[in-house]
């Protein structure tokens, strides 16, 4: 039997031919699928007199628009694999993805062409285009002979080709992992990892054909990209596009467009609560609130649930594209804190991160492993990288630590470069994260290890505080010794206004070491 076309270029080609609602609302525009697979269909064109054929690189630095959306589907409509860059890297890590993706072309918004330039000299790129079509991000500044005007690309009159037919082992996407352990990888993304995450999502999560989906989310993170905004596009939905995340505006975005389905890391779910009048809105339309990304503090989803959003917790990476594990709203409540049970097409265990032996024992702490259609084959150009990360039995194993409860509901503890050994004990951030978001007064909790002369390792708290609230260290540690043992409490403390996070809402442990390290604080007695 033939293998069937999963193409997202073919099938937002299949939905422009029918009657469905407005596909997407971006800056005040409206869009209709026949609209967005017009332009995409001109972009090919344009992209392939220019060179850019199947199996190609096309990289894009911008922020979220429909021209991502454009390029994007462009790149399906050719073959070829699209890479969404990080829009908040600087000069070096840009040149190296550009580099290391042996990107052929280069589509880039006016406010990262300076950037773009400075590496010019030192990346494979063969074509650079400028994006001139989007009233939201003007080319302010006329382009030397460098750049080629996206506009320039479009227009009718090409010659058309259908859509090429992809299939499951199809490269899609690299998506470069934020690099937190050295350069970013390239995790290579295929078709029908894209594909299966989609068909895990509306087996499990409540989504319609008719959702309208805010996606506030950086789409160059895979959760933002691939979580719910792909999926609704091409499923008959409607996507309401930010540029990006303001709390206040995507308050009223919920209320104003009737929105079903949100995907959002806990720091902006956590944004909205803050907001003004967000205890008067109306999200009575939202019903599928799906929150994954970083640990979620259990506080935080009773807070959802008294305003009757049921937060449905998700955990995965961009390995996993992005889901792996779903918890359903009706167990939001009862199953606080965890990441839910295996998605229907993916396969979960827990391993011993030194021996590698599979744990089946319930409550018991290992590496979460992760077998599936939708886990990457591995890292683009990194052999050995692919290798540390697949065992023989093809489990790909993930970093995090975890454990399952009786009833086979699994709980992300911690990444486990992050565990802190003070003393010989092991201590997992998350854990006392948890413990410390709950202390009156603070707003967000982040833990990290320090080196202590003694125990080898220590624990040091970041808090964020409400206005008007200044905890001391004492007062931390008498709130999280009723909930944790002695040696997991914080011996250090640093109160600042805004934790530091990454364009994808995750804690920016490198530059909150940076912090604490400029902080000098005597640590308590441990013991």
């Amino acid at each position: 039997m033939a293998a069937v076309d999963i193409s997202p270029a073919a099938a937002l080609h299949r939905r422009a031919k029918y009657p469905t609602p407005t596909a997407l609302v971006y800056e005040g525009q409206e869009f209709s699928a026949a609209d967005l697979s017009r332009t995409a269909v001109e972009l090919a064109a344009g992209l392939a007199e220019r060179g850019l054929r199947r199996g190609d690189r096309i990289a894009y630095l911008g922020f979220n628009s429909v021209t991502f959306l454009h390029a994007l589907f462009a790149a399906a409509h050719l073959g070829a694999v699209f890479v969404p860059v990080n829009f908040r890297l600087a000069a070096d890590e840009v040149r190296h993805i550009l580099t290391d993706s042996g990107a052929h072309t280069v589509v880039v918004e006016e406010g990262h062409r300076e950037l773009v330039e400075s590496v010019l000299g030192g990346i494979p790129a063969r074509r650079h285009i400028l994006i001139d079509t989007d009233p939201a991000c003007p080319a302010d500044v006329a382009p030397t002979a460098t750049w080629t005007p996206l506009s320039e690309l479009l227009g009718p009159g090409r010659p058309e080709r259908e859509p090429v037919p992809l299939h499951d082992d199809d490269l899609g996407a690299l998506m470069y992992t934020s690099g937190t352990t050295g350069r970013p990888k390239g995790v290579m993304l295929t078709h029908g990892n894209l594909w299966w995450n989609a068909v895990n999502v509306d087996s499990m999560v409540d989504t319609r054909s008719d959702d309208v989906n805010l996606a506030a989310a950086p789409l160059f993170h895979i959760g933002g990209l691939n979580a719910l905004t792909l999926r609704t596009l091409l499923r008959g939905g409607t996507v309401v596009l930010r540029r990006g995340f303001d709390p206040a505006q995507s308050l009223d975005d919920l209320v104003r467009h009737r929105v079903s389905t949100f995907f959002a890391v806990p720091a902006m779910y956590a944004a909205l609560a803050r907001t003004p009048g967000f205890a008067e809105t109306d999200l009575s339309a939202l019903r599928s609130a799906v929150v994954a990304g970083a640990p979620v503090p259990p506080q935080l989803i009773h807070d959802y649930a008294e305003r009757g959003v049921l937060l449905q917790q998700a955990w995965g990476l961009t390995e996993t594209a992005p889901f792996a594990t779903y918890l359903p709203a009706g167990l939001t409540q009862e199953k606080a804190g965890s990441a839910g049970a295996p998605m229907p097409y993916t396969e979960i265990c827990i391993a011993d991160p030194v021996t590698g032996a599979r744990i089946t024992e319930a409550d018991t702490r290992g590496e979460i492993c992760v077998r599936g259609p939708n886990v990457t084959p591995g890292y683009w150009n990194n052999p050995e990288a692919t290798r540390a990360a697949f065992d023989d039995a093809g489990w790909f194993h993930t970093g995090d630590i975890a454990h399952r409860d009786k009833d086979g509901f699994y709980y992300i503890v911690d990444r486990l470069k992050d565990m802190i050994i003070s003393g010989g004990e092991n201590v997992y951030p998350a854990e006392v994260e948890r413990v410390l978001a709950a202390c009156p007064g603070v707003l967000e909790a982040a833990v990290i290890g320090v080196p202590d002369p003694k125990w080898g390792e220590t624990v040091q708290a970041v808090l964020t505080c409400a206005p008007g609230t200044s905890l001391t260290l004492e007062e931390v540690r008498e709130f999280a010794g009723r909930h944790l043992a002695r040696y997991k409490l914080p011996t250090r403390l640093l109160l600042v206004a805004q934790l530091p996070r990454n364009a994808s809402g995750k804690l920016a442990k490198g530059e909150l070491r940076r912090l604490v390290e400029a902080d000098a604080e005597p640590a308590a007695d441990a013991v």
